[in-house]
């Protein structure tokens, strides 16, 4: 039901809130198969240190402008 919400927000222009639907979409999901915060922030570090970094870089470079980080896990 969370992510037929978040379509239709992402269908409707509200980008914005989309992505706080996603957020507990993933939030819901986390608690649902016990990932504890630890394990997320390691699964977050492992996909940047791999290739993630390189394709940010890439994308900046290519709309000429930063963008800030869609999701950060803080404790």
């Amino acid at each position: 039901m969370l992510e037929e919400c978040r379509a239709g927000l992402s269908g409707g222009g509200n980008r914005d809130s989309a992505d706080l639907v996603s957020v507990a979409i993933l939030d819901v999901r986390a608690r649902l198969h016990r990932v504890g915060d630890a394990d997320l922030r390691a699964l977050c570090d492992e996909m940047l240190a791999d290739d993630g970094m390189e394709r940010l870089r890439d994308i900046k470079l290519e709309s000429g402008r930063k963008r800030a980080p869609l999701l950060r896990l803080v404790k």
